[in-house]
């Protein structure tokens, strides 16, 4: 059985991935930790290896938009700010825009580009910004999840980029998210676009889950050789939220599939009595200290250089999932304008924490 579930995680078969479900469990077909928590209650579904530090790639985009949820919530920035690229920032590896020193663009416009796009140096760019410097956003992020109780966490930048010091587990980013959603609810757009248009160029959200799962609502991906393809996914059926953590998985298709069968299961289990809460959730794990890098297994020699979340969409861009449809409709996108180098960015007066006219909220899927 064991070597069957293995082989469903590398090919994603629908039918083997079904009698996941049907068993009970889906831990089985996961390559590295993974938790299913009911979002309203706090209870923890499922979990395994939930302590165990891991590198948080992209994923640590997330921190970096609730520290500036946060600022803003302060009043010492708004969604109308000017986000301006420094040379460091514009210097970041990709993914990226691309943009040069100087070019500018709002802190919404800025949200959506690093959300949807995961963009490093537009992450980069709001943390000197936000911070006034990325020292102090990076001590900011870190005061965050202390704050929050993300015991297992720490960062050294606001894009994810590997480096000494930079992990998370799966049980803080569940902390993470759980925040986001109960703190910053009006701010949820964000998490949910199909895409962004910037100029002429159209760019879709790597999370596959979003227009293809039903009732599919966030949250971000991330993708570096020694974490594998992490995803955080959330759902909203009949009012009720679930949350699936899914890291070091081996693929993009892969990990939306195993993320699609987490959140399934989850909206169809209601939480019991004898289910932990995730504040409650004891560390466990004898190697939970230890930062894990899973390079060899993700990024051999060969394709070290040539694994992104870009080159796997277009190499394998076919969802597999029983319980994901292919979009039947044209993205919708949400504009973003870049000021170039040596222009303003129009700041609106009447600009506040609430102000998010430009993005649109996607309709919920219909549940069949």
């Amino acid at each position: 059985m064991r070597e069957i579930l293995q082989h469903a995680r590398r090919r994603a078969i629908p039918a083997v991935l079904g009698a996941i479900l049907a068993f009970g469990t889906v831990a089985e077909g996961l390559a590295g930790p993974h938790m299913l928590i009911d979002i309203e209650s706090g209870k923890v579904i499922e979990h395994e290896d939930a302590f165990q530090k891991w590198y948080p790639a992209s994923l640590t985009k997330l921190m970096t938009a609730y520290t500036t949820f946060r600022q803003i919530k302060a009043g010492a920035i708004t969604l109308r700010s000017p986000i301006i690229m420094s040379k460091r920032s514009a210097a970041e590896p990709a993914s990226k825009m691309y943009l040069k020193p100087g070019d500018s663009m709002t802190l919404d416009d800025a949200l959506k580009v690093m959300l949807v796009k995961s963009a490093n140096d537009v992450a980069y760019a709001i943390g000197e910004n936000v911070g006034g410097s990325m020292p102090n956003f990076v001590t900011m992020m870190n005061a965050e999840a202390a704050r929050l109780g993300m015991r297992s966490s720490h960062f050294i930048n606001p894009n994810g980029l590997p480096g000494k010091g930079q992990y998370t587990s799966a049980r803080d980013l569940a902390v993470l998210v759980v925040a986001i959603r109960r703190e910053f609810p009006e701010y949820s757009g964000y998490f949910s676009l199909e895409g962004v248009k910037v100029g002429k160029k159209q760019f879709g959200n790597y999370n596959k889950l979003i227009g293809r799962f039903a009732g599919a609502d966030g949250m971000k991906t991330g993708f570096i050789c020694a974490s594998g393809f992490n995803q955080i996914s959330t759902a909203t059926r009949n009012g009720r939220t679930v949350l699936s953590v899914v890291l070091g998985s081996d693929s993009l298709i892969a990990r939306a599939d195993l993320s699609a069968a987490l959140l399934e299961k989850g909206l169809s289990t209601n939480s019991s009595f004898s289910m932990p809460k995730l504040d409650r959730l004891k560390p466990y794990g004898a190697t939970r200290d230890i930062v894990s890098d899973v390079s060899q297994e993700i990024c051999r020699k060969k394709g070290k250089k040539i694994r992104s979340e870009a080159r796997d969409e277009a190499a394998d861009p076919q969802v597999t999932s029983p319980y994901l449809r292919e979009i039947d409709h044209p993205l919708n996108l949400a504009l973003v304008t870049i000021v170039p180098a040596g222009k303003t960015v129009a700041v609106a007066d009447d600009a506040g924490q609430g102000d998010m006219d430009n993005i649109p909220i996607p309709k919920p899927r219909p549940v069949n």
